[in-house]
């Protein structure tokens, strides 16, 4: 049987982020990838210059195309900009009787903002209720929680407890804005928190690390594995791809991770 998931995402013309991060992340973990358009994006590795939203009805059709044909075992949402976009994806997904990974997209890494200040309370109440886990870094987890950003593992475990409320399945909170010599992220699912941590890696070249972590758990549901397990191989997964990120010489500002490190670990000829 075919793995197969998709994204609901924006596009990222530079090819880091978004939509073209999650499909080469799905290939690289032997998944394969369908997707939903929600937004265009004119950026590249120093910043977003321009963003058009994509009408909430080329959305819906694009979700009811995919799911009424092919069999998707897993779902990952991440770019959804504006709050008619997010209604539309609750409504479809709710239709299809489908959860989703979401990773809640507020700022990419250049520190552009991708989501209007009006859509932060429509994704708590709709598609927060929708995922199978959510996973917030730590500006993101405090603006969904109304808290002061994390600062500390028992902080990051108490906002873990408050998103949960809100109704998903289960929270990872990811630590790679913290400090120390460690990245820790946290799942907590009402019953166990897991921690998983790798020693922090020193690179510039972290532009889509969000969208790569969140669709490789997606790519370890889509193969079976359950939520435990897809986390622990995503963050070994992107540990991986950060510490090899600098052997691609794309852009410059803040490099993509390399997602296809195992295939061509080395810098390509110019």
């Amino acid at each position: 049987m075919t793995a197969i998931a998709l994204t609901i995402a924006g596009s990222d013309s530079g090819g880091g982020a978004g939509i073209q991060a999650d499909l080469k992340t799905f290939s690289a973990l032997g998944v394969y990838g369908t997707s939903v358009l929600t937004a265009v994006t004119a950026q590249n590795t120093r910043g977003v210059t321009a963003i058009e939203n994509l009408s909430p009805g080329i959305v819906r059709a694009q979700i009811d195309a995919v799911l009424s044909d092919i069999d998707v075992k897993a779902i990952k949402i991440g770019m959804v900009s504006t709050p008619e976009a997010i209604e539309t994806i609750a409504a479809s997904l709710q239709h299809w009787g489908r959860r989703a990974v979401l990773d809640p997209v507020m700022v990419a890494t250049s520190g552009d903002r991708l989501l209007q200040p009006e859509a932060v309370e429509a994704l708590r109440q709709l598609l927060l209720p929708l995922a199978v886990v959510v996973t917030p870094n730590l500006p993101e987890a405090a603006l969904l929680t109304g808290q002061p950003i994390a600062d500390g593992e028992a902080q990051m475990a108490r906002q873990a407890e408050l998103l949960l409320a809100l109704g998903p399945s289960a929270v990872l909170i990811k630590g790679g804005h913290s400090k120390g010599e460690y990245s820790t992220d946290l799942l907590f699912d009402g019953v166990t928190m897991q921690r998983f941590s790798h020693p922090r890696i020193a690179t510039s070249h972290d532009h889509g690390t969000g969208c790569t972590l969140a669709a490789a758990m997606t790519a370890g549901l889509a193969k079976g594995s359950d939520l435990h397990d897809a986390a622990e191989q995503a963050k070994d997964y992107l540990t991986a791809a950060m510490a090899a990120a600098g052997n691609l010489r794309v852009g410059q500002g803040r490099g993509p991770v390399h997602h296809f490190y195992r295939w061509w670990p080395t810098a390509q000829p110019s």
